[in-house]
């Protein structure tokens, strides 16, 4: 795959960079071109794949101009981005109506990347001895509101379960993974209910379930693959049976509704202007499909990154998704949407 890109790189290289959009236009004026320092902000779901390809970027034979990651949650690192505070950010859902309209506001365009696909993944804690899988539905009946200081207890949600307490962890409010999660399994991020402990830090939900008995959480499948020693995860039943959280399932489309695209957003002002964003966007693209298998994730084929390389280069801005939560997502529907628009 670097090989192949290499070229196609040498190739994009030899043209110029073109943005369609007319606030993009005005707002790039005649500002000559300066290598600036990367911020990049978002996702914690996404941020193990990016934190990884940043530490390897910055390792090369590089100017003293480095990129650096952190992470706020998707919808905390768009606030940074669309008020133009950050160049990229990480994402584990498409950009909503309120950011896309926020980053017009301030003249933000830019470019999104699909990354790979995660299964978004429940997690019990490893003595826990009766919860093998769960349903859809018990998942709705544990986090919608109507369960707020009601289902609090395992034999509430199945009567084969044992009375016992049911503690609760789960990504904050910024989360893109609460966004996808609460659309997905209750309807509306609106109707969850919020007494459980919530942290935009995957880590801290991670400790939290591995060290309370009765715990049950929910996060990003490389996170879970990290701590296979500490933590249990569930097959989901949808209705056609409990399938358990694989790359296998995800790449057949089995794990549904919880399978979920990554993303980066690129700005793509900040790529016209900062030679520094292109060599890093380069690099990415050029390692995404390790980086991405080597946390955990699913990656996509090499053919298929080498398509979103080439619209990267084409400075296709704007998304493909409307604006609106998108569930049960194919990676051949990603991809095709992407790659096609």
């Amino acid at each position: 795959m670097k090989e192949n890109l290499k070229v196609l790189v040498s190739g994009l290289k030899k043209k110029t960079l073109t943005i369609g959009v007319a606030v993009m236009l005005g707002a790039c004026g005649s500002t000559q071109a300066k290598q600036q320092p990367i911020k990049i902000d978002g996702s914690s779901t996404v941020y193990p794949i990016t934190q990884k390809l940043v530490e390897q970027f910055n390792a090369t034979d590089k100017p003293d101009v480095e990129v650096s990651a952190s992470f706020s949650g998707t919808g905390g690192g768009f606030k940074k981005f669309c008020a133009g505070e950050t160049d990229i950010n990480n994402a584990s859902r498409p950009i909503l109506k309120n950011e896309m309209e926020a980053c017009k506001q301030n003249k933000i365009s830019y470019i999104e990347l699909p990354i790979g696909f995660d299964a978004l993944t429940i997690v019990v804690n490893q003595a826990n001895t009766w919860a093998k899988d769960i349903t859809v539905s018990e998942l709705a009946k544990i986090w919608a509101l109507e369960g707020q200081g009601k289902i609090t207890k395992w034999n509430q949600v199945r009567s084969s379960w044992p009375d016992k307490p049911l503690i609760l962890f789960g990504p904050g409010a910024d989360s893109g993974t609460y966004d996808y999660f609460a659309e997905a399994i209750v309807g509306s991020a609106k109707a969850t209910r919020s007494d459980y402990t919530a942290s935009e830090d995957d880590e801290v939900l991670v400790t939290g379930v591995s060290k309370e008995p009765n715990a049950l959480g929910y996060f990003g499948y490389a996170y879970y693959v990290e701590n296979k020693d500490k933590l249990k995860s569930l097959a989901v039943d949808s209705g056609n049976g409990a399938i358990a959280p694989t790359k296998t399932a995800v790449e057949q489309a089995k794990y549904q509704p919880l399978a979920r695209p990554l993303f980066i957003y690129v700005n793509a002002v900040s790529a016209q202007n900062n030679p520094l964003m292109n060599e890093f966007i380069d690099f990415y693209m050029n390692n995404a499909q390790a980086a991405v298998n080597s946390v955990g994730y699913v990656a996509f084929g090499e053919e298929s990154y080498m398509k979103l390389y080439r619209n990267y280069h084409k400075t296709k801005v704007g998304t493909v998704f409307g604006g609106e939560a998108q569930l049960n997502l194919t990676i051949y529907e990603v991809l095709t949407k992407r790659t096609e628009y």
